[in-house]
């Protein structure tokens, strides 16, 4: 009861404080400005205590957005100081970036060294998730240069001292682009950022890997899996700190720059939704019909993973669910077993897209003109490192950074990001699932086994009976 009444209490004063700043800002009352923003603090204050005994990381990074935002209009002297608190959280991520990617690479292809096994599939599948993909890296980029969601973000910057404003990288050749790809010293690579290094490195070692005898691939693959498993974890705990991050920035940003990047920032929110929504309807939904399957029985069946993957910001959430779905329509286990894992690796549909278009958002922002060909270079980058990134959210954040570093762009617009992240990984990690539920349908009708008239047995139905029957 304590809670519901807070919360009552915050949304009170909430719509106290809004009615009030937008009455004394068109001139309808004249009050002094401390009058309106007095009431906005009481609000924010009566929402923490609303909040207080909520563990949800999203609320806590919504009310230090809000609190940030506020602070900055208010008081800049004293919001701008507080980059330092986005700068820690920054650094905080930047140590995840190499072990991350070179784990999660190599577990996602030399886990998968049985390829020979399952032959014609695995390869069907690959070719599959590298085209749906692509689609998605190109839906994205023409998104965010149609609405240029994150131009005249720089046109507020001031110029003076503004460290972080990073010059255009210098004219390079063909040659010098291709160099730049291939690490000559895997240390000097991590110790420099250099993301794409890392993962030919990682490919590479990979490769080696699932080609050499069992013994040493086993001891090798199971310290990479404890490695990625435990960057994940510690992904996790370094996120406790967004809020304070995330704060912090958008203190700094509205202290220094205004409420300008916010508008961007809302711009690039509806231009992920409808990016997503244009995947969704001209790549996927052709894709299904092209592949003869049941749309309704599909969308029936997909609905609760979708909706978990929408609520939990999590892949790996929705993972069983999707594959006892996916089972339930006729797609044979040993598909499901293979496509649906692998795609987790290989075929995240949404994030691709959110990549492609927050990096090309970052650029806007800092005013940094990219070619057409740069863009590729980039979401090329954004392509491969952000495989096996599924099972944590606000993962591709680490990837983001770690993109946008190389390509010698300032990293302060990551964060106008970063404040709307919430919102937009629940709709790109519900494109995940949703591709790769598909992914494994149409493997199964490229493989002339997807059963169309199937009739799921009854412990496909129910969650407890189909998890114990996996036990069995």
């Amino acid at each position: 009861m304590k809670f519901s009444r807070l919360s009552g209490l915050a949304i009170t004063l909430i719509l106290v404080a809004l009615a009030l700043t937008v009455l004394v800002a068109y001139g309808v009352v004249s009050l002094p400005s401390a009058v309106p923003a007095s009431a906005r603090w009481l609000a924010l204050a009566a929402l923490g205590a609303a909040l207080a005994p909520r563990r949800s990381l999203t609320l806590w990074i919504v009310l230090s957005m809000l609190v940030g935002i506020e602070l900055g209009h208010d008081a800049p002297g004293v919001a701008v100081p507080l980059k330092v608190l986005s700068d820690a959280f920054l650094r905080l991520v930047k140590t995840i970036i190499a072990p991350l990617v070179f784990a999660t690479l190599v577990v996602g292809i030399a886990g998968h060294a049985n390829l020979k096994q399952v032959g014609r599939m695995g390869i069907k599948a690959l070719v599959y998730f590298e085209v749906v993909t692509t689609f998605a890296l190109f839906i994205g980029l023409a998104a965010i240069n149609l609405t240029k969601a994150g131009a005249g973000v720089a046109k507020v910057l001031p110029a003076a001292g503004e460290a972080d404003s990073l010059q255009p990288a210098a004219h390079q050749t063909a040659a010098d682009i291709i160099l730049h790809i291939f690490p000559e010293n895997i240390a000097k690579s991590v110790a420099e950022g250099q993301v794409l290094q890392v993962v030919i490195f990682a490919i590479i070692f990979a490769i080696g890997l699932a080609l050499s005898p069992e013994k040493p691939r086993r001891v090798m693959l199971d310290f990479c899996e404890s490695l990625s498993e435990v960057m994940f974890k510690f992904t996790n705990v370094v996120m406790y700190f967004a809020p304070l991050g995330v704060g912090g920035a958008l203190a700094y940003t509205v202290g220094k720059m205004g409420l300008a990047p916010l508008k961007n920032a809302a711009y690039l929110l509806f231009t992920l939704y409808g990016a997503l929504v244009a995947f969704v309807v001209l790549i996927l939904l052709p894709v299904l019909l092209l592949a003869r399957l049941p749309l309704r029985r599909f969308v029936a069946a997909v609905a609760e993973p979708v909706s978990i993957a929408f609520a939990t910001t999590s892949s790996e959430a929705a993972l069983p669910r999707a594959m006892e779905a996916m089972e339930g329509i006729g797609v044979p286990r040993r598909i499901v077993a293979f496509v649906m894992p692998t795609g987790y690796s290989f075929n995240l549909d949404g994030t691709t897209l959110y990549l492609s278009l927050a990096a090309v958002f970052v650029a806007q922002a800092a005013g940094v003109p990219l070619t057409f060909g740069q863009q590729l270079l980039m979401v090329f980058t954004l392509m491969l490192t952000s495989k096996g990134v599924a099972g944590v959210p606000r993962a591709s954040l680490v990837i983001l950074l770690a993109t946008v570093a190389s390509f010698n762009l300032p990293s302060w617009p990551v964060f106008i990001i970063l404040g709307i992240d919430a919102l937009m990984d629940m709709a790109r990690t519900a494109v995940n699932v949703l591709g790769n539920c598909l992914a494994s349908a149409v493997v199964a009708r490229w493989e002339g086994e997807f059963i169309d008239d199937y009739v799921a047995p009854p412990d496909l139905l129910t969650v407890e009976p189909a998890a114990a029957s996996h036990h069995s």
